[in-house]
């Protein structure tokens, strides 16, 4: 049976300010990219989002970000390697300290918003997150945008790494995400995503915004737990899984 991962952004309330159905989203996903404090959520909401998925046994990862809760973690920043290094490993180290308190342990590293489309193909900072990761786990998967150098950088520099797509965004021609700023970037058909995400786990290619067909290999699906009908987006995902045969499990399952 083909098997296929499922993962979202959660933990990212803060204080009054709710963000995504963070118990709705567990009951669907197998991995779970929780914030870490830097972009978004406080630490008792994120250790309360912690238990819920060891709870589940929903497999958590570090949702790092450059500083910015005013930005959401969306504005890009240059920062020097020393300081990135010094960020990303102080939010995984947070993270790993809640986790432990919830009887569960931290098992991959997915950063967020712009970082993660900065470090997709700049090396300089890329590498700096690969350091961060190995000096304070090298046992933790780094996951990554699918085609994208910095996987196949931190595959060289001795990390396990996955590649992701995402169930509720457009892809250029390139193989790469379409802005946010442009029409179309954000997909809500339910059922057409769920359509694009069997094919993408069966065949490994999706149509992109210009109607050409895309290599994407990926072994986890991004459902962005902050998306209007986010959980519905993943409930359809799952659903239309189980009828093709294909299995939702984490991909640390196989590691």
């Amino acid at each position: 049976m083909p098997a296929i991962d499922l993962n979202s952004d959660l933990g990212e309330s803060y204080g009054a300010w709710r963000m995504g159905d963070d118990a709705a989203m567990l009951a669907v996903v197998s991995s779970a990219n929780i914030a870490c404090g830097f972009h978004a959520g406080d630490p008792a909401g994120i250790f309360k989002t912690v238990k819920a998925a060891a709870e589940k046994g929903v497999v958590i990862g570090a949702h790092v970000s450059y500083p910015d809760r005013v930005g959401f973690g969306r504005r890009d920043m240059d920062v020097t390697s020393e300081d990135l290094i010094a960020d990303v490993i102080y939010q995984i180290g947070a993270l790993k300290g809640l986790a432990a308190a919830a009887g569960t342990t931290v098992r991959y590293v997915k950063p967020h918003g712009a970082l993660y489309n900065r470090i997709a193909h700049d090396p300089k900072q890329g590498q700096a997150v690969i350091d961060a990761i190995r000096t304070i786990d090298p046992t933790l998967v780094l996951m990554g945008l699918a085609n994208a150098p910095i996987l196949d950088l931190a595959k060289q520099s001795g990390l396990t790494v996955v590649a992701e797509a995402f169930a509720d965004r457009a892809y250029t021609p390139k193989g790469e995400l379409v802005s946010r700023r442009e029409a179309g970037a954000v997909l809500h058909d339910t059922q057409k995503i769920a359509e694009r995400m069997v094919r993408l786990a069966r065949e490994g290619t999706l149509e992109a915004i210009d109607g050409s067909v895309i290599a994407i290999e990926a072994q986890s699906i991004c459902v962005h737990g902050d998306s209007p009908g986010a959980v519905a987006i993943a409930e359809a995902l799952a659903q239309r899984f189980e009828v093709e045969g294909i299995s939702v499990s984490s991909f640390t399952s196989a590691a």
